[in-house]
């Protein structure tokens, strides 16, 4: 079942268990999802129709929403807003057992490596001849913040 047609049943069961924060991050993962559709629409080409977004494009949607959740999580603890953080937080881990597993740390050097003698970079300037082989090869599979450290761990030691 494609992940689109998977997340109004799982919202239906939601709802039905009375589960409000899931409830309440599913609708808006949807209006979310809705949204990306509708901008994908060339707003000239007035025969232009609404498509269904395909899975990896949800899951390019939901990265996003789990982004975004953090980042407010870490807002609300400088805040001092411990019972915001800790929603936010619940709210990304609902999202995140959407997305498929990251690669580990090691799993990540190992394409970082190759990348780097792919390219025949050396210290710090090469970062940015890694870096978009890097993420490209990885895209969707790892957190770009650790592979951006491991690209500068890597290209310093070496």
């Amino acid at each position: 079942m494609p992940l689109k047609d998977q997340l109004p049943e799982d919202l239906k069961n939601a709802m039905r268990a009375g589960d409000s924060i899931r409830r309440d991050v599913l609708r808006s993962l949807l209006t979310a999802i809705s949204n990306a559709e509708i901008a994908r629409v060339n707003v000239k080409d007035e025969s232009a129709t609404r498509q269904a977004l395909p899975d990896a494009d949800v899951l390019d949607v939901i990265r996003k929403q789990v982004k975004q959740r953090r980042e407010s999580a870490e807002e609300y603890r400088n805040g001092k807003r411990e019972e915001l953080a800790t929603r936010e937080e619940a709210e990304a881990e609902i999202l995140g057992a959407y997305l498929p597993p990251e690669l580990s740390r090691e799993d990540i050097a190992a394409e970082v490596r190759a990348a780097i003698a792919e390219t025949g970079a050396s210290g710090p300037a090469g970062k940015a001849k890694v870096m978009p082989l890097v993420m490209a090869k990885l895209k969707g599979k790892a957190d770009g913040r650790i592979i951006n450290e491991i690209v500068t761990e890597l290209l310093a030691a070496g």
